[in-house]
């Protein structure tokens, strides 16, 4: 996994509209075998190549949640990080990931309220200049004042 930022917490107080964070993961045939087994979602689409090519995806794709979850890694490992609290996320699914691509998860502060320490958050995944996902998270961001 690449990032782009070191892993930690960025307290409410010190977050900008515009602020963004990324990291890049290359989805390996083990990682789908793991989210299938954690998740038990055994559907073939993703663990048959044979029923899979079958498909409109003509080959075997990685779960959807799977992808979603690097959004999550972003989130609570780098913006706003560690202590974060999800409060709610939209999850629009654009194209298939396959085995072996390489999934650029981004989250870009889009608003603030200081007030109930949320934070609204666009998200989106793409491997190359395909987005595959984009979506909107909701989170409650951690305080100085509760450290």
């Amino acid at each position: 996994m690449l990032d782009n930022m070191p892993r930690g917490t960025i307290c409410i107080e010190d977050i900008e509209i515009g602020m963004s964070r990324h990291l890049r993961k290359t989805v390996t045939d083990r990682d789908i075998e793991l989210f299938a087994e954690v998740s038990t979602d055994r559907n073939p689409v993703h663990l048959d190549e044979a029923y899979a090519r079958d498909t409109i995806f003509q080959g075997r794709i990685a779960h959807g949640m799977l992808t979603a979850g690097l959004i999550s890694a972003v989130i609570g490992e780098q913006l706003p990080g560690h202590g974060t609290v999800y409060l709610g996320q939209s999850l629009k699914f654009m194209a298939p990931v396959r085995p072996g691509d390489t999934v650029y998860a981004e989250v870009k502060v889009t608003a603030i309220d200081h007030a109930k320490r949320r934070v609204t958050l666009e998200t989106h995944c793409a491997v190359g200049n395909t987005v595959v996902l984009k979506g909107e998270a909701l989170v409650l961001a951690p305080s100085r004042k509760f450290d």
